[in-house]
């Protein structure tokens, strides 16, 4: 896999610039430069017009697709017309796919080159064979040559001989493991950066101690420029400047727990996504057709990532945030901290089980009918053993004829009858098709929600009798309360969803009624009259029709209920960043999507908003199971000024005496600004962020409490777009040029992990940072 150099040599005299996109101008960039952009221009020309073409053939299998559905109008086929409809079929979904591929790959399709001396490779073989150890090689050998352009998919000429090598391949690797103390064979690895199709920039990293005469080495390295550039509202695939430790977790075993651990700013979360894609790649059929979950701690999270692994050339991830699990509820919402502990911890398990078990409020406490001639009366205390002894072995909602046949037993013990078995064997008949069982049974074991369960437990006194004394008294009326706060609002909180899922384990699938036969005269709705010649008539199929609910949900109630919950999917890869942020039950949640997956953890200990890291830990280790564990640490710190993040290492080293450290490995020489928050405190942000927009070009972001959110929401109205404000939970994962940090006491104060939530809002900055006190 080779772009020969003769053929690179040759493109220094084609036109930059390509599908109308004008070329960079090149007035007050140094001559030397310049010619170095026009060659890599040149190359990114071809390697676009191969995409061209390709794309060209992409349609043409759909249009070959589309010619073949013919066979669609028929009734019925037989096995060489179904062979056709398959054929037709996956023509279709593989140019649809290959086509959805080229459209979404050209912004910095080539982002890297590889200049590799052979001799260097087989010298460093001998080396390594006869001492032992590898000897850097000068670079000065004259031996043969081979230019590898490395980029987010393969894309081969009319020969097909490789343009563009898909950076996950084994012969891309060496672009992020190469260092000068082992250069594998790379005298000069080279960053393309792009607008579009345009080259604007390149950046060397040199490999060997002395470049070789022809060999012209620019820029001050891949690394220290992406780090130098504004931050936007997606994050940035740093692809082309990760390096060599990074390179190693993303390529690990996919076998087993894979944790990466790390300070701020240490791209964990780049490397795991990068990894995620790399697994696609790497054993597509295994993680392609069990799906990898990728879960965040926030919606403004997965917003701010969701770009890279479609840039990557992958879009059959799942990115959910820890609001949205649930394919039927999405939150944001955030309980108060101490609420949302009594909701994070295992103990409130003893709850959830107790009203997954117990009586249904409002239904019927006790049975009365005349079955088979004979008077039946049951009980509250015979009904509430019924349905216990049903739940040990029954879920709730699968339970309903179980439940009904035990209570037929109950009904027969409760006669007083002994020794007639023709009696009971015609007793029992007629109560399986009675009337009025089965009206009781209806009310009696209705099909229950697991929403409906925690909205029910906005009674205190229903939760003081089902936690049975693992809850503290001063815990049970907030944990009520806010129930009701969902029911008021329509709203879960993030904390609600876990709650969700363990009932939902608990009690079931909600089971569709069987529909009724039609009669021989009933007219069965046509889906579509295409196929009988008819156009000019087609039925309307309203959702909403069918599933009985109304177009837009204005009742607080009914909003809660949207929707059906189904079985939890599993998956073959889960990816949990920011992992120290999850409580036990979201360990739990999480864990019964990736029974028999492997898994990648993202975090950082000193960053957790969850308190107890112990009884997290239990809960962690039992989504893993016992699989084989992997480790990797990352130390440097790319994000944060060094200025900057000293001073947040210094605030959180106050009461986290042993946070993980990284290195910070830039400089500014501009110090974080402190200052006065003030009477007026939308005054003062307002200056504070007016100043930051003179400095910076990119993102700036204001981390408030929630105690101030209200009146600086109009300062994001400045700067064009450029200002978010934001909760400092909110911005867990995310990074901007500057920030201006409100309240920091108030920070602490309100949020669950106190001291080490504001160490997160101190670490968002990668340029400036004022703090308003």
């Amino acid at each position: 896999m080779s772009v020969s150099t003769s053929n690179a040599s040759s493109q220094r005299t084609s036109a930059p610039g390509s599908r109308g996109a004008s070329p960079v101008s090149t007035k007050s960039i140094p001559d030397e430069l310049a010619r170095e952009i026009a060659v890599e221009q040149a190359h990114v020309d071809r390697v676009h017009e191969e995409l061209e073409k390709a794309g060209v053939r992409a349609d043409s299998v759909q249009a070959e697709g589309l010619a073949r559905s013919h066979f669609g109008r028929q009734v019925e086929v037989g096995d060489a017309e179904g062979a056709a409809l398959f054929e037709r079929d996956a023509l279709m979904f593989h140019a649809a796919k290959r086509r959805t591929a080229l459209d979404t790959q050209y912004e910095g399709l080539v982002f890297g080159r590889l200049d590799i001396d052979h001799a260097m490779l087989r010298a460093a073989a001998v080396d390594a064979n006869s001492n032992g150890h590898h000897r850097p090689s000068d670079g000065s050998s004259g031996g043969d040559r081979e230019i590898r352009y490395i980029g987010r998919l393969g894309v081969r000429d009319d020969d097909y001989e490789p343009l563009v090598i898909d950076w996950r391949a084994p012969a891309a690797s060496a672009f992020y493991r190469a260092t000068p103390t082992q250069p594998m064979g790379v005298l000069r690895r080279r960053v393309l950066r792009s607008r579009g199709t345009v080259v604007i920039g390149i950046e060397d990293d040199l490999m060997v101690p002395e470049a070789p005469d022809d060999l012209v080495v620019v820029g001050d390295g891949a690394l220290m420029a992406a780090l130098t550039r504004s931050r936007g509202e997606r994050m940035r695939d740093i692809v082309a400047t990760i390096q060599a430790h990074q390179d190693e977790a993303i390529r690990a075993s996919a076998r087993g727990i894979t944790e990466i651990t790390g300070g701020p700013g240490t791209g964990k979360t780049v490397v795991a996504l990068h990894r995620a894609a790399y697994l696609l790649y790497s054993d597509r059929r295994r993680f392609e057709s069990g799906g990898i979950l990728v879960v965040g701690p926030s919606g403004a999270y997965t917003a701010y990532i969701e770009r890279v692994l479609p840039s990557l050339g992958e879009d059959s991830v799942i990115l959910r945030a820890l609001g949205d699990v649930l394919d039927v509820v999405h939150t944001e919402r955030f309980d108060p901290p101490a609420v949302a502990r009594t909701k994070g911890s295992t103990r409130i398990r003893t709850l959830l089980g107790a009203a997954a078990r117990g009586r249904v409020p409002g239904t019927p406490t006790e049975f009365r009918a005349m079955v088979a001639g004979r008077p039946v009366r049951l009980e509250m205390r015979e009904l509430d053993r019924v349905r216990s002894q049903v739940l040990r072995q029954h879920q709730r909602n699968t339970g309903a004829s179980a439940a009904q046949a035990a209570l037929g037993e109950a009904a027969w013990a409760s006669l007083g009858i002994t020794g007639d078995r023709e009696a009971k064997e015609e007793f029992l008949d007629k109560w399986e098709d009675h009337l009025d069982v089965e009206a009781f049974m209806q009310v009696w074991w209705p099909q229950v929600d697991p929403r409906e369960v925690l909205l029910w437990l906005g009674d205190p006194e229903l939760v003081h009798r089902h936690a049975r004394g693992t809850l503290r008294d001063d815990e049970i009326e907030p944990l009520a309360a806010s129930f009701r706060l969902a029911l008021e609002t329509g709203t879960w909180s993030v904390a609600d969803v876990a709650l969700v899922d363990d009932i939902s384990a608990r009690v079931g699938p909600v089971q569709e009624a069987p529909k009724e036969e039609r009669g021989f005269y009933e007219i069965e709705e046509l889906e579509d009259l295409s196929q009988y010649g008819v156009t000019e008539v087609q039925p309307v199929v309203s959702a909403a029709r069918d599933s009985g609910a109304p177009l837009v949900l204005t009742d607080p109630r009914d909003k809660l209920l949207a929707g059906r919950i189904g079985k939890p999917d599993e998956y073959a890869h889960v990816l949990v960043d920011e992992a120290q942020d999850l409580s036990p039950m979201q360990w739990r949640m999480i864990g019964r999507r990736g029974r028999y997956a492997s898994w990648t953890v993202v975090g950082d200990a000193a960053q957790a908003s969850w308190p107890d890291a112990s009884e997290a830990a239990a809960a962690r280790e039992e989504a893993f199971g016992t699989q084989a564990r992997q480790q990797f640490h990352m130390d440097t710190n790319y994000r944060n000024a060094r200025e900057i993040f000293d001073y947040a290492a210094e605030v959180v080293r106050r009461e986290v005496p042993d946070a993980d450290i990284p290195q910070a490995v830039r400089e500014t020489g501009i110090d974080p600004v402190e200052g006065a928050l003030g009477a007026d405190p939308a005054l003062s942000v307002r200056a504070a962020v007016e100043s930051l927009l003179g400095q910076v070009e990119g993102a700036i972001a204001v981390i408030t409490p929630a105690t101030h959110a209200d009146v600086l929401a109009p300062v994001a109205e400045l700067g064009e777009g450029r200002v978010q404000v934001i909760d400092p939970m909110s911005t867990k994962g995310l990074e901007y040029d500057a920030t201006v940090v409100v309240d920091p006491d108030e920070i602490t104060r309100e949020s669950p992990g106190g001291i080490r939530v504001l160490y997160v809002a101190l670490t968002r900055a990668a340029h400036r940072m004022t703090i308003l006190s």
